[in-house]
This record gives structure tokens, sequence and C-alpha cells, in this order.
């Protein structure tokens, strides 16, 4: 098995991710084995933003405001 250092995963990494952009059935067979081999190279990294607090009770949301509107 080769042993690949940093550069060569971000490389591999990189062409693996546009070719999963750019492949027209995105849950294929060939395109889930590319996803597992890209989360072995790059284990995915927490990105996502929190939740916003909630409104405080008696303030309408937005959908409700856009109905009084009309």
């Amino acid at each position: 098995m080769p042993e690949l250092d940093d550069t060569d995963k971000a490389i591999l990494a990189e062409l693996l991710l546009e070719t999963i952009e750019r492949h027209r059935f995105p849950i294929s067979p060939r395109i889930r084995g590319f996803r597992a081999i890209l989360a072995k190279l790059d284990p995915p990294r927490l990105t996502s933003e929190p939740c916003p607090a909630p409104k405080p009770p008696g303030q309408p949301g937005m959908v409700l405001a856009k109905k009084r509107r009309r």
C-alpha cells in the first residue's frame, strides 16, 4: 500500500470533490464509494453554525407576520 503525504492527500481529495460535484447521479454506487474514500482521506469537520435562539413568547414569527400584511 503506497504511503501518501499531506500534499498527495489534498490533491486526491480535491479531485474526488470535483468528481462528486459534477456527477449526474449523486447517490450512485460509484459516488458513494468516492465519498467513502474521501471520508478516509479527509475526515469531515464540524462547520455548522449553532441554531438561533428562540423568540420570546408573544412575538409572531415571520410567516405569521407576512400573512397579516396581506
